[in-house]
């Protein structure tokens, strides 16, 4: 072995441990595959698209929306768990696909809290209740008349079994003492569509599924979740002035497989962080009604743990089947 041959080796061996030491020094350098455990045209998936553009210029690398549809997003949470935690898969993760659809299984397959490494919070999301404009029904309080006269079909839509459209749409049904018979559909964009077509006649589901169709008059939008009025939904008013204490709303985020790098789930959170804070990023989320809410790793674990636990409570009091 020649002397310039064991200086390389040397050189070689030498620089091992530091970068062993540092896995983000080069992270990212190829594109991150973002999984949506919704269908494209989802509320989950609008706001996903959002994000990640802007979150490609900030990277420097291409974010690939990967849409993993199904089973109320237990399919979507199962590939992200089973994927290799090398910095290059995110999830999208949300009330549904995260602490709903999981209280639907007799044998959860993911625990929420446990099984992923926690990126950031990035926003929340009100639900807004609509109806198809055609209908004789201009408030909260007309609805629940309508429902309880039972003069015609009335059906609810809902985004599949275990979405957060779903469960929503059950919660508003108990609080307001009606019954509207369930009508599941594969996705959001699905279920808003026939409601919009009229096959349907409402659904209360995230407001970006459904802000667009409203400003267009294709849909007639009732009240949202919030407990108070919004500035992001001024001239909807609260579901909570018609029912008093409904309140119902949902959270987005980023989780990524468990075992990913610290280093690099700490730079992709700084990521996610600025992306969210951009002026545009932040309008183009108000204008699908959705409000920035900046939650660091354990912040945003505390959120999961109480939707976990009041979702399910809603479960257990609406009579939710576990399939």
């Amino acid at each position: 072995m020649t002397l310039r041959t064991l200086i390389v080796l040397a050189a070689v061996l030498a620089a091992a441990p530091a970068a062993a030491q540092d896995p983000a020094k080069d992270f990212p350098n190829r594109p991150i595959r973002l999984l949506v455990p919704n269908a494209p045209g989802s509320s989950v998936d609008t706001l996903s698209r959002i994000v990640a553009a802007k979150l490609s210029e900030v990277i420097g690398q291409q974010v690939v929306i990967d849409n993993r549809a199904g089973a109320g997003g237990i399919i979507g949470m199962e590939i992200a768990k089973a994927a290799n935690p090398d910095g290059y898969t995110l999830i999208s993760a949300t009330t549904a696909a995260s602490t709903i659809a999981v209280l639907l299984q007799k044998k959860p397959s993911f625990d929420p809290v446990k099984d992923y490494d926690y990126v950031a919070q990035f926003a929340v999301t009100p639900n807004v209740l609509v109806v198809n404009p055609a209908l004789p029904i201009k408030s909260v309080r007309d609805l629940i008349e309508h429902a309880k006269g039972k003069q015609s079909q009335f059906n609810m839509a809902s985004a599949g079994a275990g979405s957060q459209s779903h469960l929503s749409g059950m919660y508003f049904q108990q609080a307001a003492r009606i019954e509207s018979l369930h009508v599941p559909y594969k996705g959001g964009g699905a279920s808003v569509a026939s409601v919009v077509a009229g096959e349907s006649q409402w659904t209360i589901t995230p407001a970006a599924a459904v802000m667009s169709h409203v400003n267009a008059g294709r849909l007639r939008a009732l009240g949202h979740s919030l407990p108070k009025p919004s500035p992001l939904l001024a001239n909807i008013p609260p579901i909570a002035e018609t029912i008093p204490g409904f309140d119902y709303s949902g959270w987005q985020g980023f989780f990524m497989p468990k075992g990913t790098p610290r280093p690099i789930v700490e730079r992709m959170r700084a990521a996610v962080v600025k992306t969210a804070n951009l002026p545009e990023v932040k309008s183009a989320l108000a204008a699908q009604a959705t409000e920035v809410m900046i939650g660091a790793p354990e912040e945003f674990r505390k959120v999961v743990q109480a939707s976990l636990e009041k979702n399910r409570k809603v479960v257990q009091a609406v009579g939710l089947k576990v399939e």
